[in-house]
């Protein structure tokens, strides 16, 4: 057991120390180490190694007054079949030594992607408005035509403000948001930010200020997109799943014409 006990534990300290049984076995199976479940979960106890367990966070963002508000588009159905089809977008805060820093995210419901981000010590618009613009520079960067897609937010302030409707509108998206006061119209951002939270924040603190927890959360975000294991997508990273749904088009050629 030597040899899979240094693998594991290996697994476990290039992945945060957030996973347990589970997502080790998985990834034990994708680098082709064939072991029970059983034998993995045994191992971690004998080593005393375990998953990180997450609490739920409060909410950050503040209502805007009851003024010409988006429908809501979503209704609770986090689902997509393919990227840009719909974005979940919210915010949330890390106390650190010299005071209180936020983050916004922009996140992908078909892989789960974080496809923008921000942080910084304010809550005003560009918080949230920089985090919009980083996920539309990335993905039309990237070719994708962005016309129709829905982007679920809170009735938050920020996800209001004129200069964040226009930037949606200019890029063609339709805003959608949630009714005042339940979580769980916006469930699957909240579920990032509480993920963030204790892979992250709670895991690695306690934090300087913004230029420290700015530098982690980057190398989180490419950790999150890249490597880790998500169990809604069959266990395999976000940018891994979208590259297996692009595979998976069919390539139409262009028509000849004499």
């Amino acid at each position: 057991d030597a040899e899979l006990i240094t693998m594991i534990t290996k697994i476990h300290a290039e992945n945060y120390g957030v996973y347990g049984a589970r997502k080790i076995w998985h990834e034990l199976q994708r680098r082709g180490v064939r072991v029970a479940r059983c034998t993995v979960e045994r191992l971690m106890r004998e080593i005393g190694l375990r998953g990180l367990l997450r609490d739920k966070t409060p909410r950050t963002t503040r209502p805007a007054a009851e003024t010409d508000r988006p429908r809501d588009l979503v209704k609770r159905d986090f689902t997509a079949t393919a990227p840009n089809q719909l974005w979940v977008a919210d915010l949330t805060y890390v106390r650190t030594s010299v005071g209180w820093v936020y983050a916004a995210f922009v996140l992908d419901v078909f892989s789960r992607m974080i496809v923008g981000w921000q942080v910084a010590t304010s809550l005003y618009t560009d918080l949230a408005l920089d985090a919009l613009k980083l996920a539309i520079w990335r993905r039309q960067n990237q070719g994708a035509d962005l016309q129709g897609l829905v982007h679920h937010s809170d009735r938050g302030v920020q996800y209001r403000a004129i200069r964040y409707t226009q930037r949606l509108a200019e890029a063609g998206a339709v805003a959608s948001v949630g009714s005042k006061g339940d979580s769980f119209d916006n469930a699957m951002a909240e579920a990032f930010n509480s993920l963030y939270k204790a892979e992250l924040v709670r895991n690695k603190g306690p934090w300087r200020g913004l230029d420290d927890l700015e530098m982690a959360t980057v190398e989180y975000i490419d950790w999150y997109n890249n490597r880790r294991l998500h169990g809604e997508l069959g266990h395999v990273p976000p940018a891994e799943h979208e590259a297996l749904h692009v595979m998976t088009q069919p390539v139409i050629a262009p028509l000849k014409t004499s």
